[in-house]
Parts: structure tokens; C-alpha cells; sequence
């Protein structure tokens, strides 16, 4: 990838001219990345031609053009980001991408790089990482560990990914343990043979950490989808749409615990007659691999007399019940970590 800073000259008028950001772009694939930038940017390309293809923006000024050659050597682009002018001109982005079976990841009002903003990420085929935004407000911290009152979860330290469009690999390469979460785009949206999904859950289980996260991005559905799914754009890379519940039911066989959806949507821009398809990001964490003293100690303090976690704690409201780190952990990372108090016992 090259990122340069030059003068683009209209045709019509030689003399004007505009100072765009210009981000050159090595792609394995021109066509399908031309099809992802036209869904992305909401436009076709201003030339197209052989190994080549270029999009222009107006606003904001800038010029990716997409180069059908090999990666260079090195290179330390961290991801490439666009802010734009208001929160409906993210949304019609965001849905755009997602109308086209493109997945997304969305955060609201979140604090980082000394700002607070609401994002989304997106992926291109290259594996190019977008952070689309609107900036809310400067702030005189860079937000995540170092918020000042601490209520921001520091960001994992150890992240593996896979994708749709990948191979499933035998191995995960990494160490026993080493990995702080795991992160499945779009992975069971292609046909897995139950024995090979079985093995790869626990190569997952081999590498994350007591409490480490799996979390699953992907297209699902309410029922069984009737035959192979055709779908349209690049959606249509997708070939299986699990259920929910199947979803659920594989994580808890492979020793998932704490399992809750930090989203489940509707996607109602994509015609499936006889089922509702969603967009679901199931998030599960590693138990403890060996038997934990319960050293620690937690306060329901929520809206219901009582709660019980899956392995039959019961939490009564405003009673301290002893827990082991790893299960004061997963209440910490769970969706319900406001409704308990932590406890030095």
C-alpha cells in the first residue's frame, strides 16, 4: 500500500484544482474489490481500465485507487479511517454495506485516540480495516485503560481472527493459552462438517486463556434455512445460515460459558421468504481449565429478587455470594456487569 498527498486537476477547468488524500491500495482480486469500494463510497469508479481503477470523493476530497498487484514488502498501516459530516451519513453508509451482506461492526459514543465517537469498522476482500465516524468531542484522555474514573475495559492484548472467504486452518497458530480473544467473521456462514467444527472449537479452547472471549460475527436465522441460501453482492458468499439456537447449543457442547448476544438485528433489506434473517455477534468465554478456589466475591444489586448463571449460582439481590476469578470475570465482561458489585473478600 502507498499513501500519498497530491493535486487533482479537473478536466473541464486545468487552472482549478483541490488537494485530495489519495491512498493507493495492492488488491488481490480488482473486480471484487472494485464491486466492495462502488458499495462502500456509494459510487463507481472514475476510471476502470485493465489493473487499474480509481474512485474520486468530493467530500470528503479524496482518491483510493485500487492496483491489481502483489503486496509490498513491509508496511505499517494500522487501518485506514474516514470521518464523515453527521450520524444519518454513517448510518446510510453502514446500511449500505449491510444491505450487501458486508458485515460491520458498530460502537456508540465510545472514547479513544483522545476523543469520544460513534464508529463502525468494515473489512475489505483485501482484509484493509476501515473505521468509519463522526467525531461528538475532543477529550484530555486517549479513553480505554487510562480513563480517569477506569470504566473503560482495556483492549485485548492478544486478538486472533478468521474470516468467511479464508480456510479453515488445522492449527491456530498460536501458544497454548496465548490468546486473549477470538474473533469468527462469518466463519459458519460456509458449510463446516460437524467433526472438523468440533475440532476447530477446540483448538479455539487449546489457545484462548481462562476467560478468554470467542465471539462470533454472522449471518443467522429464526428457522432452518430451506436449501442454500443465494444471496445478492457479496453476501452471496455466503452458503449455510445457522440458527440461533444452533449457534448456542455448538458453544455450550464445546465448554462455553457465559454465552449473550451483544447484537442481534434484523436484516430486512435481503428477501429470505419463510425466514427472518438477522445479523448476531455471540460472544462466549473460556471457563477455567483446572478446579479455582472461589476467592472472590459479588453483590447482585439488579431489578429481579434473584439471578442464576448457568451453572446454577443463584444470586440473590443484595446478598454476597462467593465466586472463583474466572466466574467474577466473566460477570465483569458479561452484558449484566452494572447490575453486580464487585467485592475484595
Amino acid at each position: 500500500m502507498s499513501i500519498t498527498l497530491e493535486t487533482i486537476s479537473t478536466a473541464a477547468t486545468t487552472q482549478a484544482s483541490t488537494t485530495a488524500f489519495h491512498v493507493t491500495l495492492c488488491v488481490a482480486d480488482l473486480g471484487r474489490s472494485v464491486r466492495f469500494y462502488e458499495i462502500l463510497l456509494g459510487k463507481r469508479p472514475s476510471l476502470y481500465h485493465g489493473n487499474y481503477a480509481r474512485f474520486e470523493l468530493d467530500k470528503p476530497a479524496l482518491v483510493i485507487v485500487l492496483y491489481a498487484a502483489s503486496r509490498p514488502p513491509g508496511g505499517t498501516l494500522s487501518h485506514v479511517g474516514l470521518r464523515v459530516r453527521s450520524s444519518e451519513e454513517l448510518v446510510e453508509i453502514q446500511q449500505r454495506l449491510e444491505a450487501s451482506g458486508i458485515a460491520t461492526q458498530r460502537e456508540e459514543g465510545v472514547e479513544c485516540c483522545y476523543a469520544r465517537q460513534t464508529k463502525f469498522w468494515v473489512t475489505d476482500p483485501d482484509r484493509v480495516l476501515w473505521e468509519l465516524y463522526i467525531l461528538h468531542d475532543d477529550l484530555d484522555h486517549s479513553g480505554f485503560d487510562d480513563h480517569p474514573n477506569n470504566k473503560q475495559p482495556a483492549a485485548p492484548s492478544a486478538v486472533w481472527m478468521h474470516r468467511l472467504m479464508e480456510p479453515l486452518p488445522e492449527r491456530i497458530p498460536a501458544g497454548d493459552g496465548s490468546q486473549d480473544e477470538v474473533r469468527l467473521e462469518g466463519t459458519f456462514n460456509i458449510p463446516i462438517e460437524p467433526a472438523r467444527r468440533t475440532d476447530f472449537l477446540t483448538e479455539i479452547q487449546r489457545v484462548l486463556r481462562p476467560g478468554g472471549r470467542l465471539v462470533i460475527h454472522g449471518l443467522l436465522c429464526d428457522r432452518p434455512f430451506p436449501g442454500e441460501p443465494k444471496l445478492p453482492g457479496l453476501a452471496s458468499l455466503v452458503k449455510y445460515i445457522p440458527t440461533e439456537q444452533e449457534i448456542e447449543h455448538l458453544l455450550h457442547a464445546a465448554g462455553f460459558e457465559s454465552l449473550f448476544y451483544e447484537t442481534l438485528s434484523d436484516v430486512n433489506c435481503i428477501d429470505a421468504p419463510g425466514v427472518e434473517l438477522r445479523h448476531g455477534l455471540l460472544v462466549g468465554l473460556r471457563g477455567a481449565a483446572t478446579k479455582q478456589n472461589k476467592d472472590q466475591a459479588v453483590v447482585y444489586r439488579g431489578p429481579f429478587a434473584q439471578v442464576c448463571d448457568e451453572h446454577g449460582t443463584v444470586y440473590p439481590r443484595g446478598e454476597r455470594i462467593a465466586v472463583t476469578a474466572v466466574v467474577a470475570a466473566q460477570l465483569k465482561q458479561g452484558p449484566a456487569a452494572d447490575q453486580f458489585a464487585f467485592l475484595v473478600k
